[in-house]
């Protein structure tokens, strides 16, 4: 379900689950974690691309895994991955095609360079499923956009094209060929000095990391506390009937 390969010194991890958009399971998330904390620690990896297959970047949370994990369990891969996201050192680029939702669009924000194509999707949708901001967007997307449109954005959750994206600074750029962009622009991070590129990163971080690490745990708390509502369990199982047609 994740595919990891290495070109020269750029390490791609690929979301492997086309079947469900790519939307990410705890196993998943174990193994996103895995590999990013292998990237940091190797010598040979200068820059790390996420990207998806079958069309699509990522659907989210799996929904699925309500039915069958508790709601702190369910909680807990996702933000040791936030967290690991967010602190890591190396340069992180994202290729975005098709769908990128709720979890899917938070954690490019945690990225330093995105390319997505024109017609991709991405939405914030968390109050339409009786929820709140997760990942860090409730800090980000303010930090980024002001408060109305990020307001627009995370309550209103609408879905936004990969053009509009770029007009509101949430990318970098659009492209019909975002991969093949992509690994062009880690093939030229991975040659410039490591450390300048790290130290750089360092610095543009610097004095946001302990807010932003209470926002991630502060956001959880409050997730896992709406699932438990039954106003969310409603929406939730609404949407479930809608997938399946009933």
């Amino acid at each position: 379900m994740l595919d990891i390969t290495t070109h020269g010194s750029v390490l791609t991890l690929t979301l492997d689950r086309p079947e469900k958009k790519n939307a990410l399971n705890t196993g998943m998330y174990q193994a996103l974690i895995n590999a990013l904390v292998q990237a940091e620690s190797d010598s040979l990896v200068k820059a790390v691309i996420l990207t998806g297959v079958g069309g699509s970047f990522c659907a989210g949370h799996d929904l699925a895994e309500f039915a069958s994990l508790g709601q702190e369990a369910l909680a807990k891969e996702p933000l040791a991955f936030l967290h690991t996201l967010s602190r890591f050192k190396k340069p992180l680029l994202a290729s975005v095609e098709g769908d990128a939702i709720g979890i899917g669009t938070s954690l490019l924000l945690h990225c330093d360079l995105v390319v997505a194509h024109p017609n991709a999707r991405f939405q914030l949708p968390f109050t339409r499923l009786g929820l709140v901001p997760e990942g860090g967007t409730s800090l980000l997307l303010p930090e980024r956009l002001g408060h109305q449109k990020a307001f627009e954005l995370l309550v209103l959750g609408k879905p936004y094209s990969g053009v509009e994206a770029e007009r509101y600074g949430l990318i970098n750029q659009c492209s019909e060929t975002p991969l093949a962009t992509v690994q062009a622009l880690a093939d030229e991070m991975a040659q410039l000095e490591p450390m300048a590129v790290q130290m750089s990163k360092a610095l543009l971080k610097q004095g946001r990391e302990a807010e932003l690490t209470e926002r991630l745990d502060e956001e959880v708390d409050q997730f896992v506390a709406r699932l438990k509502t039954p106003e969310a369990q409603a929406v939730i199982a609404q949407f479930f009937m809608r997938k399946s047609g009933a």
